[in-house]
């Protein structure tokens, strides 16, 4: 039943990654981020002969982008990519409480008895908010369609969070109080280093899904120079810092030896 997870859903510009970011965070949970998986995902969908995700790798990004965008969501595994992440968290432990979250994350693909919350904005408010993270005068239109998709499957949902009025530390405390009696319970990381464990394991998967993506044969852009933001480990429960690194300079493997990354002025204290 994968009971120990809290699911989060919801349209892209919805506030997603924000959310379970700073629930991790607060509250010592393990931060699962389906969009750094992507890529994983898009590899088992071609092993497994989806045409769909062959497709997809066939065409450059101009030529995806052209094509009608009903076969676009197609292309994106929306339904497919539903039990690959449910697959992905059977494999993970089960302490501490893990706080999933994705686009793919939708009703039809939950094990029954989920704790879930969606978060959804209104069709003009999640344009608004795409406009000003891609372009100040457009939407991507895939996403637009997006909103429609998920809007449909989550609007009969017993916990759906409508978010247009609402800063993100008001959307933070109502997810907070929907999950609060698992937050109580727990189990929940305690010390900073299992901490640190849980940030770095986020921030691993960041630097996983770039690295898979640049190394696309129709990929623009360099690994080495390309700029990404992670999370300080510091590991202090109030910290929401983070840092702009490149990819290549991410501290390497193995993670259980190698330096915390930390913002300016923060500190690597231990347990």
């Amino acid at each position: 039943m994968l009971s120990h997870v809290l699911w989060l859903g919801g349209p892209p510009g919805s506030g997603k990654t924000t959310v379970a970011r700073l629930l991790a965070r607060r509250h010592g949970l393990r931060w699962y981020n389906a969009d750094a998986h992507t890529w994983e995902h898009r590899d088992r969908a071609l092993l497994a002969g989806n045409p769909a995700a062959a497709r997809f790798e066939s065409l450059s990004p101009a030529e995806r982008t052209a094509l009608p965008v009903a076969e676009r969501v197609a292309m994106s595994l929306h339904v497919e990519r539903g039990p690959m992440i449910v697959d992905d968290l059977r494999q993970l432990p089960t302490s501490p409480l893990i706080v999933a979250e994705g686009t793919s994350v939708t009703p039809n693909m939950l094990p029954p008895g989920s704790n879930a919350v969606w978060l959804l904005p209104s069709y003009e408010v999640q344009r608004a908010r795409l406009a000003e993270r891609h372009h100040p005068n457009s939407a991507p239109e895939l996403y637009l369609h997006m909103w429609r998709v998920i809007a449909a499957e989550v609007r009969d949902a017993d916990a759906t969070l409508v978010v247009d009025d609402l800063t993100v530390n008001e959307t933070v405390a109502a997810v907070e109080r929907h999950f609060a009696d698992s937050l109580s319970k727990g189990p929940n990381a305690e010390t900073i280093d299992e901490r640190r464990q849980l940030l770095r394991y986020a921030n691993r998967a960041i630097v996983n899904q770039h690295e898979a993506g640049f190394a696309r044969p129709w990929a623009t852009g360099d690994v080495r120079t390309a700029i990404r933001t992670f999370d300080c480990e510091c590991a202090q429960p109030d910290c929401e810092a983070t840092v702009d690194l490149p990819i290549a300079a991410f501290p390497p493997p193995p993670d259980t030896t190698s330096p915390p990354l930390l913002a300016p002025g923060h500190r690597a204290e231990g347990s």
